[in-house]
């Protein structure tokens, strides 16, 4: 990857220049205090991007809505809930099948301690239904939490689901239990939370044979802390 600026507490990791401009359009006049609606500007209501270079997800600043995701026993867990706890380490990955999700699963399993001796948890989403997540923790062995979004609501919510190539839709609906209707898939994604669920720092990869190196995590988590 290019090298890139750090800027420990507001800044935004990305190999591509995923935010378009016309986000960064509706931004300024949001701004300025000009309102549209989705018709208004000619948005379609629930379309996603054929590309996964061409989703517009949520900014640092912005707040992750308080929706209902779904254990390794089925137990509903509400994130406005669960991120007042403490500062959250957020992980977007696509499921246990995707060998590059594994293969990020175990070395986040490698910093989870510090993390957590930090005051971080870490929880990681996917869109594999609940019964296969105890899969993917007795096979990395992990001593983290995941959590089930296989209706992709969180991941259509933060702007970074877009359509899964044609090659993902034979096994897409027996994985997420049905419930992926869409044929969808995450961009793989780490976002660091406030307690108020506001994204503090984000790192956004379309290339999902790329992600963050576990060592860079762990030393933004640790720069930004006191500043949360």
């Amino acid at each position: 990857m290019a090298e890139k600026h750090f800027l420990p507490i507001f800044y935004t990791l990305t190999k591509y220049s995923i935010i378009k401009m016309k986000r960064i359009f509706l931004l300024l006049l949001v701004l300025h205090g000009i309102f549209f609606t989705k018709a208004q500007i000619g948005i379609p209501n629930q379309t996603y991007p054929e590309n996964a270079e061409d989703i517009s997800p949520l900014l640092i600043g912005e707040k992750i809505d308080d929706i209902t995701l779904s254990d390794l026993n089925n137990k509903n867990i509400k994130l406005k809930e669960l991120f007042s706890d403490k500062p959250t380490i957020l992980v977007f990955y696509r499921g246990g099948w995707c060998p590059y999700c594994n293969h990020q699963l175990s070395g986040l399993q490698e910093i989870e301690s510090q993390l957590k001796t930090t005051g971080y948890q870490l929880v990681a989403i996917s869109t594999d239904k609940p019964e296969n997540l105890k899969s993917s923790i007795d096979k990395q062995k992990l001593r983290y939490e995941l959590l089930s979004d296989a209706n992709l609501e969180l991941a259509k919510s933060m702007g970074i689901a877009y359509k899964a190539p044609q090659v993902y839709h034979k096994f897409l609906p027996e994985s997420t239990g049905g419930m992926n209707k869409d044929l969808l898939l995450p961009v793989p994604s780490v976002f660091i939370l406030n307690k108020e669920g506001e994204i503090r720092f984000e790192y956004i990869e379309p290339n999902f044979k790329e992600r963050i190196s576990a060592s860079l995590l762990l030393a933004v988590a640790e720069t930004i802390y006191d500043s949360l």
